[in-house]
């Protein structure tokens, strides 16, 4: 009788569906389909009221562009990423380094397209020229977390980053009161900046100008280096000998005051000028140690913002939250009072 149900004429078929004598098995022949659907799985239900939902993606594929890894603090960056990516399994995270070369950035980004990347977390090496590849990506649907540093104009996701001109600014206050304190007037600065077109370098000197303003202080020379320590120490050098009057050295990030530091002693000036850093990471070689073994003067925490990218792009991948455009994250002033506790706080060892 199976047969008849299953290879009969169509008339036939209506005549078996009509009866009560049979089994489940043959009413199962009366709509006419496999249990095989369209494509799903043999043993699930075919949708409707008692069907399954759709499977979620379960892998995503995060790309990172990082700015470089000459940077401790960008290496760092990466490490966090890269731990706090542990705790999501199904995410997938590759990494790009791009040298601070604005062109092998853009094309790090466009090789992350032809990957098919789910989400791309960026820190730019420039804003101008990764603006157009940055909103190419977020045109198509990608979503785009800026981390650190900008790009002009809004075509991206959100951003990431502490107040680089608050943090700015703090380090000019510090300056300033210092001076009061010492009575040091006029007050003059050496400023030794980032790479000239990235938004911390413009934030952090903007804002260390807003510290002084009104203030016996006077920034008298001021050359970029690039935010790398090799590159601070000849232009420290250079800039100490060509002022000797100078009693304060703000460095837009903590390799750089490093790097002045040493250059100081090697002038034999090193107990005669105060040295202001950027990042205050809490590692051995980093600025919190430096503080505490008076090194640096004084240093302010700008996180790297890695574990809360990866939070933002679990909300965002697998919540669909639609995040701020802006995060912005907390920093401290570490002074030789505050930086052991600082650097206990930040898991320093």
């Amino acid at each position: 009788m199976k047969a008849l149900i299953y290879q009969g004429s169509a008339a036939m078929r209506l005549l078996v569906c009509g009866m009560t004598l049979f089994t489940s098995a043959a009413l199962i022949g009366c709509g006419g389909q496999t249990d095989s659907g369209a494509g799903g799985d043999a043993t699930a239900p075919a949708g409707g009221a008692t069907g399954t939902a759709p499977t979620a993606k379960k892998e995503f594929l995060i790309g990172m562009s990082q700015a470089n890894k000459g940077e401790p603090w960008r290496q760092a960056m990466n490490d966090q990423i890269a731990a706090a990516a542990k705790a999501h399994p199904n995410f997938k995270v590759v990494f790009a380094d791009a040298a601070q070369n604005n062109a092998k950035q853009v094309a790090d980004v466009e090789n992350f397209l032809q990957q098919g990347i789910d989400l791309l977390i960026i820190s730019p090496n420039e804003a101008a020229p990764l603006t157009d590849v940055v909103a190419k990506v977020h045109v198509k649907g990608i979503p785009v977390i800026l981390l650190d540093r900008k790009v002009q104009g809004d075509k991206y996701t959100m951003h990431i980053g502490a107040d680089n001109v608050e943090i700015g600014k703090k380090a000019g206050e510090f300056a300033a009161k210092w001076c009061s304190l010492q009575k040091q007037v006029p007050c003059r600065v050496l400023e030794i900046r980032g790479l000239e077109g990235t938004s911390g370098t413009k934030e952090r000197g903007d804002g260390f100008r807003k510290g002084i303003a009104g203030k016996s202080v006077k920034i008298i020379a001021s050359q970029n280096a690039d935010w790398l320590r090799e590159k601070a120490i000849p232009v420290s050098q250079a800039m100490l000998q060509a002022n000797p009057d100078a009693q304060i050295v703000y460095a837009h990030n903590d390799p750089m005051a490093e790097a002045a530091v040493i250059s100081a002693q090697n002038a034999k000036r090193k107990d005669k000028l105060v040295f202001i850093g950027v990042d205050a990471l809490p590692t051995p070689d980093g600025g919190i140690k430096s503080v505490m073994d008076g090194r640096l003067s004084v240093t302010y925490v700008y996180p790297t913002g890695g574990k809360e990218a990866i939070d933002w792009a679990a909300k965002i991948l697998e919540q669909k939250a639609k995040p701020p455009k802006s995060v912005i994250l907390p920093t401290e002033e570490v002074t030789t009072a505050t930086a052991p506790q600082i650097f206990k706080k930040y898991g320093g060892k």
